[in-house]
């Protein structure tokens, strides 16, 4: 009798150790890497999170974490409901009083679009942060994964990472092969600047077949002259605009350019005009920017004179 009893003691001790690790697992603190390089460490999901970029709001419902920002700041407009969220403030001035008050367990920033006084201010909250800063193409899925294990819902992150990959690849596979178009990217027209390689703008010209005219100059976005566009004598300019979605959009930004009918661009009339939510805001939807300017560099090679580059 005693045997059956020993067993039924350490069944249950083992039942109870079992169930042990099993609850410490479903509660185990949460760790990703930032685009900083730092750990962030969670020890529940995310409930409550405050966003402090319009692009990191969309990364954030893209993730299936829409329903748990509290806190955005201004132009977080899309999805729609995002529009509905309590402003903190802008890229230039927080409202720490207010973020303090809304409780947050997260805060996710931009590494370089929030003034850095003001991040300064914000890790005196002690909140954990995660730091954005996507360069390249994959960031956008790699950074909707990790927003995935912060918040717990990793299940819709991947699957929007896997959507966004897929929609990437088609257009590589579609563009890649082309003939390549010289572009310059205008950033801004007074004073006169653009992006460099490491920008991920300059990734989505060269996966639909372009060439950064300016890829070699520093810094991010170097300010550039009339006269160095003039030299590099680009096929095709490109800009973002707010609600741009046609082509022939007519933006002052790019008739300036008009003046000078010996640049290639204006002798074939490649001045394009991309919607800036589209092109300019690392997530999802920056797929369908790259399909746009896909489609504006396809245009530009078919513009090509008979027997000329």
């Amino acid at each position: 009798m005693i045997r059956p009893i020993r067993s039924t003691r350490l069944l249950c001790v083992l039942f109870i150790a079992s169930t042990f690790v099993l609850a410490s697992q479903a509660h185990a603190a949460l760790t990703v890497t930032d685009d900083s390089g730092a750990p962030v460490t969670l020890a529940a999901p995310a409930q409550r999170v405050i966003s402090l970029a319009p692009h990191v709001t969309e990364l954030i419902y893209a993730a299936g974490g829409g329903s748990r920002v509290v806190g955005a700041v201004s132009y977080s407009d899309y999805p729609p409901e995002a529009r509905q969220v309590p402003r903190v403030g802008d890229n230039t001035a927080l409202d720490l009083e207010r973020i303090a008050a809304l409780k947050p367990d997260l805060i996710v920033v931009w590494r370089h679009g929030n003034a850095q006084a003001e991040l300064e201010r914000l890790r005196d909250l002690h909140i954990p942060t995660f730091y954005s800063e996507p360069h390249r193409l994959d960031d956008v899925a790699v950074t909707l994964t990790k927003l995935g294990t912060l918040l717990g819902t990793s299940v819709t992150a991947d699957a929007a990472a896997a959507a966004y990959r897929r929609d990437i690849e088609k257009l590589r596979a579609q563009y890649a092969n082309r003939p390549p178009v010289s572009v310059f990217y205008q950033v801004w027209d007074r004073p006169l600047m653009t992006l460099n390689g490491t920008h991920m703008v300059s990734d989505v010209i060269t996966l639909c077949g372009g060439r950064n005219v300016f890829a070699q100059l520093q810094p991010l976005v170097p300010t550039v002259s009339t006269e160095a566009v003039l030299a590099a004598n680009p096929e095709a300019i490109v800009t973002s605009a707010q609600g741009a979605t046609k082509p022939d959009t007519p933006l002052p930004q790019l008739d300036n350019w008009r003046a000078w009918p010996s640049l290639k661009a204006v002798t074939r009339n490649n001045l394009f005009a991309i919607d800036g939510d589209l092109i300019d805001r690392p997530t999802p939807r920056l797929a369908q920017g790259a399909a746009r300017l896909c489609e504006d560099l396809e245009v530009a090679r078919s513009r090509r004179p008979a027997g000329q580059p």
